[in-house]
């Protein structure tokens, strides 16, 4: 059998995050195709743009989201290394709960948390040749981000944040040579932001994401032949790659507002991948487990827009769409992660229930264009990917005090 390459456990982290990163984490992002950064307010402001608190009532506001997101069947059809390989992922479906909080105003400051799924996924191949790389593929990840901001003057404001990244996951492979690993680690970054309103129409924001190094430390057990051959730990440095965004949103009329928002996320810095373990591993192991791994990916960018209209005093309506693009070559393209630029489309509303309570919902479908790969490729991929897919259903619950 040809040379298996190992995906680790720190490589799922980032691929999860950004290939497949969740910038929608409130009901309103989501029906918005995450178009939600220059208009963000409210409680979500606090992690979608913490300079816009400075605009929000002075009033404390609570909010908390639950999105169910499914995960179609993706099918292949082509080979692996020459054989046969037509064949289809699992379905998956998951439930991410979400929380956020801004404060009143205090001397111009105000105060938030938020705490987030920023990424996270579960691919899963019961195929042959496909397990070998991703039998299981299993990720949570949890970010904690107080923040603050500060209103300079009624036209511009800032803010910034403190990023407590948690993550954890597992990564299963079966064959010949198999693995079975589990770790977690926790890592700090930071996010700023600031918003100027050249008039009571327009925001121009623009929001930074840092760079995070995730030091990934877990238990490795690597097999040949059913032969436990290492059983001991491991470690990675990977980047979780800074994201910029700018943002652009104008009022029309006194109903309906547009978002223009373009990020890029810095995914040029993520170039190889190099295992450490504690101790030595067999020789006869060193090309499938311990060889540096070249991923070169690069930079990518989504271009989203959103519109936000006031139906009437109690109902907020809300669409989106985006365009994401993949920061995937086709050389390192895998089963853990089959990807492809992607078209969003999304939409939702509001509704205020009281004074103090508003209930919200938002809808989302990630469509990804087939993905063929023919050539080079790192898996000994040569075939097609079809229907990969996203669905997320978001219901929120807004509470002022």
């Amino acid at each position: 059998m040809k040379k298996i390459v190992l995906v680790s456990l720190a490589a799922s982290t980032l691929l999860l995050a950004s290939g497949w990163r969740i910038p929608e984490q409130s009901s309103r992002s989501v029906a918005l195709s995450g178009a939600y950064v220059a208009n963000s307010n409210g409680a979500d402001a606090s992690y979608y743009n913490p300079a816009n608190m400075a605009w929000n009532d002075d009033d404390n506001l609570f909010e908390m989201d639950l999105t169910y997101i499914n995960l179609p069947k993706i099918k292949y059809k082509g080979t692996v290394n020459g054989l046969p390989a037509n064949a289809k992922s699992k379905e998956e479906q998951f439930l991410l709960p979400t929380l956020f909080f801004s404060s009143k105003d205090h001397n111009g400051f105000r105060y938030g948390l938020s705490i987030t799924a920023p990424g996270g996924l579960s691919k899963r191949w019961n195929a042959p040749l496909q397990k070998l790389y991703a039998k299981e593929f299993t990720l949570k990840i949890i970010e904690l981000n107080p923040s603050i901001s500060y209103k300079i003057s009624p036209k511009f404001a800032i803010g910034a944040g403190l990023r407590v990244v948690y993550s954890d996951g597992k990564v299963r492979s079966s064959g010949t040579i198999a693995r079975d690993m589990e770790g977690d680690t926790t890592e700090l970054g930071y996010n700023l932001a600031a918003t100027y309103k050249p008039s009571s129409k327009m925001n121009l924001s623009v929001t930074y994401r840092s760079n995070v190094d995730l030091d990934v430390e877990g238990n490795a057990k690597l097999y040949a032949s059913g032969t436990k051959l290492y059983d001991g730990g491991a470690d990675v440095t990977v980047p979780l790659p800074a994201v910029l965004a700018l943002a652009f949103s104008y009022k029309a009329n006194k109903e309906t507002t547009l978002e223009f928002e373009y990020d890029r996320t810095y995914w040029s810095k993520y170039k190889t991948l190099d295992f450490n373990y504690k101790s030595s591993i067999p020789a006869m192991l060193y090309p499938y487990f311990d060889k540096p791994i070249s991923k070169y990916w690069k930079d990518s960018d989504a271009y989203r827009v959103g519109i936000t209209h006031q139906y009437s005093q109690k109902l907020k309506l809300m669409v989106g769409f985006a365009i994401d693009k993949t920061p995937i070559p086709s050389q390192s393209l895998g089963f853990e992660l089959p990807s492809n630029d992607a078209k969003l489309y999304s939409l939702g509303f509001e509704y205020k229930y009281s004074k103090k309570v508003t209930l919200g919902m938002g809808y989302l479908y990630d469509s990804k264009d087939d993905r063929t790969i023919s050539g080079t490729n790192a898996q000994g991929i040569n075939g097609t990917f079809k229907d990969i897919s996203a669905h997320l259903l978001t219901l929120g619950f807004k509470y002022r005090f």
